[in-house]
């Protein structure tokens, strides 16, 4: 009963506090809307079409690349230093952490070895083995992120070279750049090209991240009220801004930002947090909305779910690949449930988040990292707790997976899987023990000889695919006993948690009120009886 009184009071409350708030009642929303205004051609102060160097005839991309580097002169140096170069994490004195080093994840599995297939999404030329010459400035690909024509593309499996001539690949035919013609139409990077690699990693479209996915290139409001060509109309360097080619957000184990501060207080600061546009009090004076802010992410009450689109891959068991004979099916979303080469597949739309206390950092296994393969062995994870003030209730997607790891050695291995018949690649000669082998030993690590499958999961912050304000989670979708954040410690939740002293309490009361109650009636109907 106590609990059911203490629901409806926070109810009440915040349905008066929140449900009815205007743009004039919101100071977050004004202080947004300052923010954004912004012309697009303000800080365009170049036809690259007109610069003569540009007009030359190119043969190779590298030339393009020198071009570009004979004005811009210090883009080079300041890309060399950033993760979209390295692949690694600067943070980590160990330097082994990384999708370019040794970190491994169920999806793909790992980097090393398998350079042609995996560094078409790399911002360079010629990644194709651990010899790659990472000093080489002209070895950036500046098309992939700055050229406008929508007709530059990477070949999937040179390394980051575009195709040379007209190649097959896919089903499809892939054609060579016109260099001249795409040098000439560079400009500020749009959302097509951050999704080039961003909405297609993990190999296909939605695999990885369940909030970035192909439907995120030209978004409507009802997918992402930022990103909705019929609402704000960001670009991803709108939030994802940029010093000396740094992109805020990435995360490894250092966080996207670290001081949650406004454009009143710090007009230079990066703008990845939503605090950066909406402040700290986002919502109308005193609601109760603005008390969740130093518990819970704005992100686990606006984003309801993800993969709201386009299906999203939540599951990959790579112990069932190799039978060439097994049928395919389609699923409900057209997606197959199995590829030979890669194993069976589980897609869903619409999901609903797991929710963890996070920091903005993320841990990982690496391939040196001992295991506990007698439970699911956790490939990242987030940082966090309730006594931190930096963490707060983030939503996540967890990819579930079951991934080979040396039985002995108690590591997850690195198997070469790309290259041709003959290589050990497993995608060609299908051979776990071979291509395990052929891997951990490119990688320099050990290997047993003994493998099998252990159950993984791996983490990615749900942050894109903000919902209009009409689809904000209900407080009951929370505050409940079986309500999403059932598992969350550390913090007390009305609805979901009880006190039994208090609970206790409370039935006493009622009882005493209800004895009372009939006392009263009594003594009146006594007290009639002798008038």
């Amino acid at each position: 009963m106590l609990r059911l009184v203490t629901l409806i009071l926070t109810l009440a409350w915040t349905a008066s506090a929140w449900g009815t708030e205007t743009d004039e009642q919101a100071p977050g929303r004004i202080l947004a809307r300052q923010a954004v205004r912004e012309d697009p051609k303000a800080w365009i102060t170049a036809d690259h079409s007109q610069h003569p160097i540009l007009k030359q005839p190119f043969t190779k991309p590298e030339e393009v690349t020198r071009a570009c580097l004979s004005c811009h002169n210090q883009a080079g140096i300041q890309f060399h230093k950033t993760i979209h170069w390295t692949w690694a994490d600067p943070a980590d004195p160990r330097g082994i952490t990384g999708k370019g080093r040794l970190t491994v994840n169920n999806f793909c599995i790992a980097v090393g070895s398998n350079e042609p297939r995996c560094t078409s999404c790399h911002a360079g030329y010629g990644w194709m083995n651990k010899n790659f010459d990472f000093s080489n400035v002209e070895a950036i690909d500046c098309l992939v992120c700055h050229e406008q024509t929508g007709t530059y593309v990477k070949f999937p499996t040179k390394g980051g070279y575009p195709a040379t001539e007209p190649t097959p690949f896919g089903g499809k035919e892939i054609l060579p750049p016109d260099y001249t013609k795409v040098a000439q139409s560079v400009g500020k990077p749009t959302r097509r090209n951050c999704g080039t690699c961003h909405f297609y990693g993990g190999g296909g479209d939605g695999v990885k991240h369940g909030d970035l996915d192909s439907s995120m290139t030209n978004p409507n409001k009802a997918l992402d009220v930022h990103m909705g060509i019929d609402g704000q109309n960001f670009s991803c360097s709108r939030c994802h801004s940029t010093r000396a080619h740094h992109i805020a957000g990435r995360v490894y184990a250092t966080p996207a930002f670290t001081e949650r501060k406004s454009l009143l207080e710090d007009d230079l600061a990066a703008k990845i947090s939503c605090e950066s546009c909406h402040g700290h009090t986002p919502h109308k004076a005193h609601a109760k909305a603005n008390d969740h802010t130093d518990k819970v992410a704005c992100q686990s009450c606006h984003i309801p779910t993800f993969a709201r689109a386009l299906p999203t891959k939540m599951h990959w068991d790579w112990s069932q690949a190799g039978d060439k004979e097994r049928p395919i099916h389609k699923d409900a979303f057209g997606k197959a449930d199995y590829d030979p080469k890669k194993g069976s597949f589980v897609w869903r739309k619409n999901v609903t988040p797991y929710y963890a206390w996070y920091n903005g950092s993320i841990q990982g296994t690496t391939a040196k990292d001992i295991i506990d393969p007698t439970k699911p062995v956790r490939l990242s994870w987030p940082e966090g707790s309730p006594n931190d003030p930096k963490s707060r209730i983030f939503p996540f997607k967890i990819h579930t997976g079951r991934t080979p790891y040396d039985k002995v050695n108690k590591t997850m291995v690195i198997p070469k899987l790309f290259g041709p018949k003959g290589s050990g690649a497993y995608w060609a000669d299908f051979d776990w023990g071979k291509a395990i082998a052929v891997g951990q030993e490119y990688n320099g690590l050990p290997y047993s000889g003994q493998y099998d499958f252990v159950d993984t999961e791996y983490v990615f912050p749900i942050t894109h695919m903000v919902a209009p304000k009409e689809q904000v989670l209900a407080c009951t979708e929370c505050h409940s006993a079986q309500g999403r954040l059932r598992h969350i410690q550390g913090v007390y939740m009305p609805a979901r948690d009880r006190v039994q002293a208090l609970d206790t309490g409370g039935w006493a009361l009622v009882v005493i009120s209800v004895i009372g109650v009939a006392l009263h009636g009594l003594g009146r109907f006594i007290a009639s009886l002798k008038r």
